[in-house]
């Protein structure tokens, strides 16, 4: 049976917890989790790769079981949540590391490979954009509105997405049985986003994802010269980051492994066997 350890570090006075397990001299897989979950995502990829990898997957600052100030205490950007990710591998002594990401986890990650490129070795790409056609209008449109005008009444339309209905709805749309995710996947994500000032934070970096797409020509210009083999991986049914995005990779990484999976937005929810199977394979390739 492997064993998952769960920590937690201080950094520059915030606590980031994470989920460790693998042999500490294998090869770091860093999984980078997104919106509205945390490490908890990997709970089941954890010990599935641990045999392959040293697997570590922190909590974003904000989310999960690592600290999650106000909005007057900290400020909630994606370059934000990078910055402190990077000082998180710096204090458990990661310095070289194949990242796993996924929605949120891609803009951090994008950012700890631009800042740092020869650290990043490889990308697995589970629904974590990095092409504009990667974006499904109907969901992305208020987002884009609200990060261009900037008013109350933008922000304020952005908040049905903080409720029960589109939790459970990110990780069941596009499954063609709902039977097989698990609920407690999304109630642990919303006792967590229960908590006080949740709302702020939240429609904070709801309103800062538009940054992201300002670097995408640097993250692309990154894949090209890298050339660090790429792994999309994704759920076709997706109406958050479509199929769409899976295939731009092959633009600036010409030999990315492209899978597309019947399954949705948490694709590990119902597709554990297939995801890690096809990490596999882009291990053995690369």
């Amino acid at each position: 049976m492997v064993t998952v350890h769960h920590r937690t570090v201080s950094v520059d006075g915030l606590d980031v917890f994470w989920r460790e397990a693998g042999p500490t001299d294998a090869p770091v897989l860093l999984l980078l989790h997104g919106y509205p979950s945390s490490s908890h995502m990997f709970r089941h990829l954890i010990p599935a790769l641990a045999g392959r990898f040293r697997v570590i997957a922190p909590d974003l600052v904000g989310f999960g079981r690592s600290s999650a100030p106000s909005v007057e205490e900290f400020d909630y950007t994606f370059a934000a949540l990078a910055e402190v990710t990077a000082r998180f591998l710096a204090a458990i002594g990661v310095t070289r590391y194949a990242i796993y990401v996924q929605d949120y986890g891609a803009p951090v990650g994008w950012r700890l490979a631009l800042a740092d490129p020869s650290a990043v070795t490889g990308v697995v790409s589970q629904n974590g954009n990095a092409y504009e056609e990667g974006f499904v209008p109907a969901f992305w449109d208020p987002i884009w509105a609200d990060a261009a005008a900037r008013t109350d009444a933008t922000r304020d339309a952005l908040r049905p997405a903080l409720a029960r209905a589109a939790v459970e709805w990110q990780y069941t749309h596009g499954v063609p049985d709902p039977s097989v995710v698990d609920p407690d996947a999304w109630e642990h994500d919303l006792a967590l986003l229960a908590r006080p000032g949740q709302d702020d934070v939240q429609l904070a970096l709801f309103r800062d994802y538009a940054t992201n797409r300002d670097l995408y020509p640097a993250v692309h210009a990154w894949l090209r010269e890298s050339r660090v083999p790429v792994l999309a991986i994704w759920g076709r049914n997706d109406e958050i980051f479509a199929a769409a995005g899976a295939a731009a990779f092959r633009r600036d990484a010409p030999d990315a492994r492209v899978e597309l999976v019947d399954g949705g937005h948490f694709l590990l929810e119902s597709h554990l066997d297939r995801v890690v199977r096809a990490i596999g394979e882009w291990q053995a390739a690369a």
